[in-house]
């Protein structure tokens, strides 16, 4: 791969690409997927190619621009996103001296993520007249608050392609934290009451649990789950469990496989009986939920099948590679017994579940967009950003003190003496160079090694740690969901599927969108798919390197293959018909999905100290984003980028 220095034209072998280390183009591609993503390149090259930095002379005008948010298909992190990255971390190199300054910024923040966007925020309430340059690699903003729309049958329905909710407002988020939501416009007090808790349970629905034949010899959806599957926005006494003797009754086991679930159900034994308080805290915290339930409650493995993927929605990993301990604070069943004392860290009944807008977090991000870049979206509420018109074309003008550019993947960070950092960058086929007051890196911490050279080594070793869990989310747009209420079920388990969990939104209904009131209208299901990679391997980051692999080996058409077959099985006896039935289905892959976060089965006290070190500012640039935190939660997000721009003055 070589570059035209005087242009920044970018011109490429693509056999060479093809066959170079890491496999720049590894992730299969379809037919569809191809055209769809070359017809989009075309579309950006001809529309967004006028762009001049903050400096420049101009301003960007575009006939039409692209709006990522209707996009079906293939979505999240697509090839095109991260083609460049892969090829930096595959051995590619610039050298920044070799392209001219182009522009100038007060402060550029690489990653328009929520911790990136609230750095932009704050960069702007620090210095009020400071330009603002923020990068973003992705087609869309938000990073894994993603918006997700769809019009079936002449009506919009809106979903959450990563990011979801604002968890415990009042517990968990920082002062600061939820002063930037205020300054944004957000009252969680007015988001709490957007959710109708009782439309599913109302309707006399429940979780169920489906059992697949080629695990469990038999397609077989059994609903009344009495396990609650945290967090929840259906309140415990709306869940509609059935007594675990009913429900255990109808599962497809033996008589003494039923036997034993039943007792771990309902019978408070103390399986660690002869153990103070803290060594049941200390084992459970280094022992797996299965290999808990196989020592101690004694389950066969083809028992244990049914909790294996239970905790893959909220974890991003199997229940082999979750502590007892953290489902014990998740009330899974066979605690009860064991005098564990307070709930421990997840406490997720501390409070309601309910904090969402109509597209999750992106409703977050939109606010913070409309906020920093005058003329993007009418309106001044959080109420009316709902559906709010976005001009993605307004995003990236010269005219606005802030800036946001898409299809943008930082190369290189440096400074540039003591006073300011040069930012090297791609986008739309041509590298350009941006020198910075500050940089604010709210992007995927291990990348920083690879495009940072003024990086510390052991801040290097730090950063990299981080290894995201990948997952996707798949939204589906259903006609109407009928065959939901005849099976009585809004929420399903799937512990052995490809599907960990397949259920009916969210129901928001905010400003002037409603939601779904009757299984006659239409509604979206929302279905997680967590790749698993080998449990042989030596630890846990390696076990998510290799899941990853897994994931960028499947093609676009598996996902809606298995999910029209899984919504099939479980759905089909109710009337479910997926030709008839299935208007859309977007695909958010996430080949770096949840931030690392600390696992007591596998990590040791460097961990922590790594977590720390990574997110330490040096010289003129800051780290903020999840990743800083090694948490996945939107709390984080926001409070490290609140950290990393308090210096700015």
């Amino acid at each position: 791969m070589t570059t035209d220095r005087q242009s920044g034209k970018l011109s490429f072998s693509l056999q060479r690409c093809i066959r170079s280390r890491g496999d720049c183009l590894s992730h299969r591609i379809t037919r569809r997927e191809f055209i769809d993503g070359v017809a989009r390149t075309v579309v950006l090259g001809s529309t967004l190619g006028g762009l001049s930095l903050p400096g420049e002379s101009g301003a960007t005008g575009h006939e039409f621009a692209p709006y990522p948010p209707g996009s079906t298909g293939l979505r999240g992190s697509r090839p095109q996103d991260l083609f460049t990255a892969h090829a930096v971390r595959d051995g590619l190199r610039y050298r920044m001296e070799e392209y001219p300054i182009e522009g100038t910024v007060d402060v550029a923040v690489v990653g328009s993520g929520l911790g990136g966007l609230a750095a932009a925020h704050c960069a702007r309430r620090a210095l009020p007249r400071s330009k603002v340059l923020v990068f973003d690699n992705h087609d869309d903003f938000g990073g894994h608050a993603r918006r997700n729309e769809f019009n079936v049958d002449g009506r919009l329905l809106l979903s959450y392609g990563g990011s979801e909710s604002i968890q415990s407002p009042y517990s968990e988020w920082a002062p600061s934290a939820m002063q930037v939501l205020r300054e944004i416009g957000i009252s969680v007090e007015r988001l709490a009451v957007a959710l109708n808790t009782n439309l599913y349970p109302g309707l006399g629905l429940s979780s169920g649990v489906l059992f697949q034949r080629e695990v469990f010899g038999e397609d077989k959806l059994v609903t009344g789950d009495p396990q609650r599957s945290l967090p929840t926005d259906v309140p415990a006494d709306k869940h509609n469990g059935r007594p675990p003797a009913a429900f255990v009754a109808d599962l497809p086991f033996t008589a003494e496989q039923k036997a034993q679930l039943l007792a771990l159900y309902t019978e408070p034994r103390d399986v660690l009986a002869g153990k103070t308080r803290a060594q049941k805290r200390h084992l459970l915290e280094h022992t797996s939920y299965l290999a808990f339930l196989r020592e101690h409650w004694h389950l066969d493995e083809a028992t244990l099948k049914m909790f294996e993927g239970r905790t893959c929605d909220l974890f991003g990993s199997p229940a082999d590679r979750i502590s007892a301990s953290d489902c014990a604070d998740c009330e899974f069943p066979g605690f009860h017994g064991l005098d564990l004392g307070s709930v421990g860290a997840y406490g997720y009944e501390r409070e309601p579940y309910n904090f969402h807008f109509p597209d999750g977090n992106a409703g977050i991000a939109r606010l913070f967009v409309r906020s920093l870049i005058p003329g993007v979206a009418p309106g001044r509420t959080m109420e009316d950003v709902v559906t709010a018109p976005f001009d993605y074309g307004r995003l990236d003008d010269a005219a606005n003190d802030v800036r946001l550019r898409l299809s943008s993947t930082v190369v290189q960070i440096k400074h540039a003496g003591r006073s300011a950092v040069d930012v090297l960058y791609v986008t739309n086929g041509e590298v350009k160079r941006v020198r910075c007051g500050h940089v604010v890196y709210a992007g995927y911490e291990t990348m920083l090694p690879y495009i940072c050279p003024d990086l510390a080594a052991d801040q290097r070793d730090a950063v990299a740690a981080c290894v995201k869990a990948p997952l996707v989310y798949v939204n589906v747009a259903l006609r109407n969901w009928r065959a939901w209420a005849d099976r009585g079920v809004h929420n399903i388990n799937n512990p052995a599927g490809f599907y960990s969990i397949l259920k009916l939104d969210y129901p928001v209904s905010l400003g002037d969108y409603r939601c779904a009131a009757t299984p006659d209208e239409p509604v979206i299901a929302h279905l997680v798919h967590v790749p698993r990679g080998p449990a042989t391997l030596p630890d846990r980051r390696a076990m998510l390197r290799a899941a990853r692999g897994q994931l960028y080996a499947m093609d676009w058409m598996e996902f809606e293959a298995q999910a029209r077959s899984e919504l099939t099985r479980a759905l089909g006896p109710g009337g479910f018909d997926a030709d008839r039935d299935i208007a859309a289905i977007t695909v958010n892959r996430w080949g770096h999905g949840y931030a690392y976060d600390s696992n007591s089965l596998y990590d040791t006290p460097k961990d922590r100290l790594q977590q720390k070190r990574g997110r330490e500012p040096f010289g003129r640039i800051s780290i903020a984003g999840s990743d800083a935190a090694w948490s996945a939660y939107a709390h984080d997000a926001i409070e490290q980028a609140v950290l990393a721009t308090g210096h700015l003055r």
